[in-house]
C-alpha cells in the first residue's frame, strides 16, 4: 500500500510540474493580433555652401523619406537675404520641398530641388510656373538640371 501511495504522489508531482511547464510555454507566445510598430529614426543633417561672396545654409530633420522640418537661408552679398522653412520629401536621391520664405518683407512659397551626391546636395534649376495658388513650382521635375553651380557640403549641425 505504501508503494501505491508513493507512486501516486510521484505521478501527481510529475503531472503537475509538466502542466506548469506547458502553461509557461503558452504564456510566452505573442498574440498574433498585436501589431508591432517600428518607429522610423529621425535625424538632423546640415549643409553649407558658398559661391563667391554668397552663402547658402540648409538644415534638415528627416524621418524616413520625409523632410518633416527644415531651414534654408540664402545670404546674397549686398542684397536682402532669403530665409525660411522647408517641408518636403526625398524621392530616391532627390529632395523636393516647398520653401516658404520672407524676402523684402513679403512671404513667398517656391518649390526647390536638391540632388544628393555623396555628402553634398546640388541645387537643381529649371523652368517654373505659378500654380495659381500663390506658389511657384517647377514646370517639369524630370527636366531639372543639377549642374553643380550651387553645391552644399555636409557640415556639423550647431546646437
Amino acid at each position: 500500500m505504501k508503494k501505491v501511495i508513493v507512486l501516486s504522489f510521484v505521478f501527481l508531482s510529475v503531472l503537475v510540474s509538466c502542466k506548469k511547464e506547458i502553461e509557461k510555454e503558452v504564456e510566452t507566445i505573442p498574440d498574433a493580433s498585436e501589431k508591432v510598430v517600428v518607429e522610423e529614426p529621425v535625424f538632423d543633417e546640415c549643409y553649407s555652401g558658398s559661391i563667391k561672396k554668397d552663402s547658402i545654409l540648409m538644415n534638415l530633420t528627416i524621418k524616413g523619406n520625409e523632410v518633416t522640418k527644415g531651414k534654408l537661408s540664402y545670404k546674397f552679398y549686398e542684397k536682402d537675404k532669403n530665409e525660411g522653412t522647408l517641408v518636403g520629401e526625398l524621392r530616391g536621391d532627390t529632395l523636393i520641398a516647398d520653401y516658404t520664405f520672407m524676402s523684402e518683407g513679403v512671404s513667398s512659397v517656391r518649390q526647390v530641388a536638391f540632388l544628393k551626391k555623396g555628402n553634398t546636395y546640388v541645387e537643381g534649376y529649371g523652368d517654373v510656373v505659378d500654380d495659381n495658388k500663390g506658389k511657384v513650382i517647377f514646370k517639369d521635375i524630370k527636366e531639372l538640371k543639377f549642374e553643380g553651380k550651387t553645391a552644399l557640403a555636409k557640415v556639423d549641425c550647431k546646437m
